[in-house]
């Protein structure tokens, strides 16, 4: 019986330290700043009530958390259920939507994975005193974000609607070396198409681009509206004084959209541009079989005339007829290739 019951026990500390390892590998950070500068790290549990002491804010941030998780940081900040359920599970468009006294703000990221564009999602809870991300799929972790502004009090100090600032500008520059590389390829692809025809490996990865670049697109365009709102709405969440940093994240958007239409026009001029070589390069061969399919035609008219077995052939009894029809045959020829060469069919 002791055996059995050290047995029980073991297997459920070794079911607590798993749910203790992946709760870790969940929270990325969970930590609280007073006028700026980061004065402690905090249990998820006890973030609730330091939301409520003036000049301190809780940044919390989580990597693909469960549920059970997510229900726990919704007990300490009073959060609504349904952004809770969009949080946990992944898919959603980019939007803006406030519940009470918190907004609730999805935003795309992408990352070129293995010549693909991958996408992901980072939900952000910001209310009074506190600020939570969640992140899902394909997207470069914020520690960046935080550690550069912990540089900076003066800046953190400004609140919350900084951090969710500084979060989105984040999102949007991380979009450039998606396109940067996807840039790159297209030029290589630009300089290839004039000197010979795609093949169908060059096809397929034109179309790949090109329907990345769509996706890319439509992912992005309604952070303008969200960023939008966030600049010219009154939130009460938003101070006054934060609405130019969010306008300014919306001029990187659109910056970001020109350079997307910009690129899926030149995958379309190189898909024209190959079609029209290709094109020519066939008219080519067509002129250049033709021509010689024309100079070939008259040592055959000839010969298939003399072919034809009449007694009667004026040519047949001269000495020099074999001669004559010779000469006549290389003059003709060299006629039309000279001819045909001069156009350029040749």
């Amino acid at each position: 019986m002791t055996s059995a019951r050290s047995s029980f026990e073991d297997i459920g500390h070794s079911a607590d330290t798993a749910a203790s390892r992946d709760e870790s590998a969940s929270i990325i950070a969970s930590c609280v700043y007073a006028n700026g500068k980061r004065i402690a790290d905090i249990s998820i549990d006890d973030a609730g009530k330091w939301t409520n002491t003036e000049g301190h804010v809780v940044w919390i941030g989580l990597l693909e958390p469960d549920g059970e998780l997510l229900h726990r940081v919704q007990k300490q900040f009073g959060l609504h259920s349904l952004a809770i359920e969009d949080a946990e599970h992944a898919h959603q468009r980019p939007k803006l939507e406030q519940y009470g006294d918190a907004i609730f703000v999805v935003a795309r990221t992408a990352q070129l994975i293995d010549g693909r564009v991958a996408f992901g999602e980072t939900h952000v809870f910001l209310g009074k005193g506190y600020i939570v991300s969640v992140r899902h799929g394909a997207s470069t972790s914020y520690t960046a974000v935080r550690q550069h502004w912990e540089t900076s009090p003066y800046a953190l100090a400004k609140g919350e609607d900084f951090i969710l600032y500084a979060i989105l500008d984040f999102i949007v520059d991380n979009y450039m070396p998606v396109l940067e590389a996807i840039h790159d390829e297209v030029e290589s692809i630009e300089d290839r198409v004039l000197t010979k025809p795609m093949t169908s490996n060059d096809i397929e990865r034109l179309y790949m681009l090109r329907r990345d670049l769509l996706r890319l697109r439509n992912a992005i365009g309604p952070l303008v509206d969200v960023c939008g709102r966030l600049s010219n709405t009154d939130l009460p969440q938003i101070q006054t004084a934060m609405q130019p940093l969010f306008r300014d994240v919306t001029d990187h958007v659109r910056t970001v959209q020109e350079k997307i239409d910009g690129l899926r026009e030149v995958l379309a001029f190189a898909f024209e541009a190959s079609l029209l070589v290709g094109q020519s390069q066939e008219t080519a061969i067509s002129k250049r079989l033709a021509s010689w399919a024309a100079i070939l035609a008259v040592p055959t008219a000839i010969a298939g005339i003399y072919g034809m077995n009449f007694k009667h052939m004026p040519e047949l009894d001269s000495p020099n007829g074999y001669y004559w029809v010779m000469g006549v045959i290389l003059l003709v020829c060299l006629t039309l290739f000279w001819r045909f060469r001069k156009s350029g069919w040749l």
